[in-house]
């Protein structure tokens, strides 16, 4: 069929199993099949930092109208500073190359979808990078990607920082400071939300159908719980970039890598997110 959409597909680390995952997922026979998948990069490259320039140029071609999306195999941050990127993934990296000011990193497997308010960063430094702005930002994005899901009315809510979502200022005041105003604003503006919740409670509620979406303050915060019910076919959304990119939420897992046992299940669930999202742009 002439003219169909193109999603482009970048190995990964090539010392991991992102070579093989996306190679069995090619052809496992479960992806979309309304679209052409071009592999980026050389399994047999002699420096695994050229992982982190497929990457580049898939996002350039994104851009430049030659692919409708990009579905991204893991790779380490090591690689990405090895290859002269300052950044601590390749969500930050993406954003960077499109320009995108205003960006988030989503986790959206089984029930659940979770977006993280900071990513990468020492769990030190959270309480002081979290802000109004960015929290409200975060749902608006999530609000938005729910939408293109289908959800006709996205209920988001969103996790307090401290234990109990700070027992009223006994044991953190970052919710009353924050976290609450920030969630007040996001209401005036039209969108279904609620928080803070005591992140301990939420997930169970969120699993159980009670939202469409979480948006937590930190990397394990929301990663914990999500991989807990999610871990062979979570996906990785990189939310407001001009286009879309998806990835398994799994890492590089040299350990196995070769082995012939590395499940493609992640892989195949990020190329199908990908196309499902291309549909409904």
């Amino acid at each position: 069929m002439p003219n169909r959409p193109r999603i482009g597909i970048t190995l990964g680390d090539p010392a991991g199993i992102g070579p093989e995952v996306v190679l069995r997922a090619l052809r496992s026979g479960q992806l979309d099949r309304r679209f052409d998948y071009e592999i980026i990069g050389n399994p047999l490259t002699k420096h695994r930092a050229d992982a982190v320039e497929w990457v580049v140029e898939g996002a350039k071609r994104c851009l430049a109208g030659e692919l409708a999306a990009l579905a991204t195999g893991p790779i380490t941050k090591e690689l990405l500073h090895r290859a002269g990127y300052p950044f601590t993934g390749q969500t930050e990296l993406l954003a960077h190359l499109s320009r995108a000011k205003r960006f988030a990193m989503m986790l959206a497997g089984g029930p659940l979808r979770v977006a993280l308010v900071t990513t990468h960063t020492p769990l030190r430094n959270v309480a002081k990078l979290i802000t109004a702005r960015k929290i409200v930002e975060v749902i608006e994005l999530s609000d938005q990607i729910c939408r293109r899901f289908g959800i006709r009315r996205p209920r988001i809510a969103v996790a307090g920082l401290n234990p109990h979502a700070g027992e009223g200022g006994l044991l953190g005041d970052e919710e009353q400071r924050i976290i609450a105003p920030a969630v007040k604003r996001a209401a005036r503006r039209g969108i279904t939300v609620s928080g803070p919740h005591s992140a301990d409670t939420l997930f169970y509620r969120a699993a159980h159908g009670q939202f469409d979406a979480v948006v937590a303050m930190y990397h394990d915060q929301g990663l914990a719980p999500f991989k807990l019910i999610a871990f062979d076919n979570g996906v990785n959304l990189t939310l407001g970039l001009p286009f879309v990119r998806t990835s398994p939420d799994h890492g590089t897992a040299p350990d196995i890598a070769g082995k012939g046992i590395a499940r493609p299940d992640g892989m195949i669930a990020a190329i199908n997110m990908a196309a499902r999202l291309v549909r409904v742009t």
